[in-house]
């Protein structure tokens, strides 16, 4: 059920039921983010393994120190310049937090979604939200309230219609449980961004961790179609699919000779930000075009280019 009803929403998450909310990065799957009951709820919906930690939205830093989380000074000089916004935190966990939320880890994720309906909402709950990507585990990520229906259907109590999400990446995140940041995953905030407001390069040594992350994002295989994917243009030397039969996700520039009618540049302009929006409704389009194989150019390693190429290799064929 797809509703603009922000009190039938409030109610449903009172009563421990499993809301889709929208942000600025992807629709998510919330549920209340200190009983441990509504938060189970959400692994049985993704079908996500408990070893995946899940991120703690609310309305603002303050609410976040109420619940007892210590958030470090150079968290907070990033939150004070991105938040709200595409940015996650992963700092020291309170008591008041589920074991559920954390993945049995002593941190927990938290970050402050630039939305102003789901600010509202968070404004007006006594608790967190814990909320995923509103995706079955390890499939595309949506960016609109029909793609979060589209997969779930009967199984949550309703989607709360926000529009399209402006920016279509998930968060940037950085964890402080160190004595250096580090990046555990890049998303809708720029490494240079980031680096440029803390004065000093993050360490990037733990993008990936298969058997104990850290952080959401940090899985190997994600967010990828059904159809098989594959980055660049070696599979063409590998397989006997014909032109025809492939689908061709560029940034840029066209494919020279797969079919235009099965191709979809994420920016004819090469702006970033443009494509990054379109990234995950371009997977979304591509796996329902039913041909053989997606190939998928990467773009320039800078600015946004990172996370969308990050997002492209955890979809590509393994």
């Amino acid at each position: 059920m797809i509703t603009k009803n922000l009190q039938l929403a409030i109610d449903l998450l009172m009563a421990g039921k499993l809301v889709a909310i929208p942000t600025e990065t992807v629709y998510g799957l919330a549920a209340n983010g200190f009983s441990g009951a509504a938060v189970a709820g959400i692994f049985q919906a993704k079908n996500r393994p408990q070893f995946n930690p899940l991120i703690l939205h609310s309305n603002s830093i303050a609410r976040f120190k109420e619940w007892g989380i210590e958030i470090p000074e150079e968290a907070l000089l990033l939150a004070e310049k991105f938040s709200p916004g595409p940015i996650t935190f992963v700092v020291p966990k309170s008591e008041l937090i589920p074991d559920l939320v954390t993945a049995g880890h002593n941190s927990v994720a938290i970050r402050i979604p630039n939305h102003p309906l789901t600010l509202e909402l968070l404004r007006q709950l006594p608790f967190p939200l814990a909320a995923p990507s509103a995706n079955k585990s390890g499939s595309i990520s949506p960016t609109q309230a029909k793609d979060v229906e589209e997969q779930f259907g009967d199984e949550i109590a309703a989607v709360l219609e926000g529009g399209p999400c402006t920016i279509g990446l998930e968060s940037t995140i950085i964890s402080f449980m160190g004595n250096h940041p580090k990046l555990l995953r890049l998303g809708g905030l720029s490494l240079e961004a980031i680096e440029e407001i803390l004065g000093k390069s993050l360490d990037q040594t733990k993008l990936i961790n298969n058997e104990n992350p850290e952080a959401p994002g940090m899985l190997s295989r994600h967010y990828a179609p059904k159809t098989p994917l594959y980055i660049n243009e070696a599979i063409l030397h590998l397989t006997e699919a014909k032109f025809s039969e492939m689908v061709y996700i560029g940034f840029k520039l066209p494919h020279a000779e797969i079919p235009l009618s099965n191709q979809i540049i994420l920016s004819r302009t090469g702006n970033f930000a443009e494509a990054a929006q379109n990234l995950f409704g371009a997977l979304r389009q591509a796996d329902k075009m039913k041909q053989k194989l997606i190939i998928a150019n990467l773009l320039p390693e800078e600015n946004l280019g990172r996370a969308i190429n990050d997002r492209l290799r955890r979809a590509a064929v393994k």
